[in-house]
């Protein structure tokens, strides 16, 4: 499998296209601030058509780009129902204070907007990926993950966390839509996932969940007991 990816824009939010191999189908997840001409690159770098592009949540960072990415490639948006409102009205998802930084944007839906829901397989561009909804940091954030192997021949899953999970931290729960403790239920299933499960964030490097697990201090008790399966 083919994961590409850049930080994108001031918020250094990375957008990652996703393809079974060079030259073929392939989603677009997060595309966020300015990130056309880099989601280009890659698409012309790998020879890679987009069939769709999919958000783990609403947030301006995350989806900054997503009107005139799937406007250029005539492509469809995924984003769970609870933050499709974001799309359009964006600053619901601050404080009142910081709203003030929307002055003067406009923002939009894309022409084909579709909803994920909870354990939905999506299955594009010759990718199987599967929907968890994970809210806590927005109401409408979901993570997707894809098995894979690794290049040793073993089976893995790769995590595309959003702002769920990071290496060494977690998600903000303070925004509009925020619950600290519904984060933390969230997590808690995600730590239910193998440990050699791929981690790739909305923001930072890369991890694993076996990493988080036994290093994470902001997991706590969620990381602990042993490793299950899906």
């Amino acid at each position: 499998m083919l994961v590409a990816g850049f930080p994108a824009g001031s918020f250094q939010t990375n957008c990652y296209v996703v393809a079974p191999a060079p030259g073929e189908e392939c989603v677009i997840v997060d595309p966020g601030q300015d990130a056309v001409e880099g989601v280009d690159d890659l698409l012309r770098e790998h020879r890679l058509k987009p069939v769709a592009v999919l958000l783990t949540h609403g947030h301006i960072d995350h989806m900054w780009s997503v009107v005139p990415v799937c406007g250029a490639r005539d492509v469809p948006a995924w984003i769970h129902p609870d933050d499709r409102e974001l799309l359009s009205d964006p600053a619901k998802g601050f404080p009142g204070p910081a709203r003030q930084m929307f002055g003067g944007l406009e923002f939009g839906e894309p022409d084909d907007v579709r909803e994920l829901s909870d354990g939905a397989v999506l299955e594009l561009a010759g990718l199987e990926l599967t929907v968890d909804h994970r809210p806590g940091h927005t109401r409408g954030s979901v993570t997707f993950r894809t098995p894979v192997r690794d290049s040793q021949g073993r089976d893995t899953h790769v995590l595309f966390s959003g702002d769920l999970l990071f290496a060494g931290s977690i998600g903000r729960t303070d925004l509009p839509g925020g619950d600290h403790a519904v984060m933390l239920r969230s997590l808690a299933k995600t730590m239910t996932l193998p440990d050699d499960t791929v981690v790739l964030p909305g923001h930072g490097p890369q991890t694993t969940i076996g990493r988080e697990r036994a290093t994470n201090p902001f997991l706590g008790n969620v990381a602990a007991g042993p490793s299950r399966g899906l």
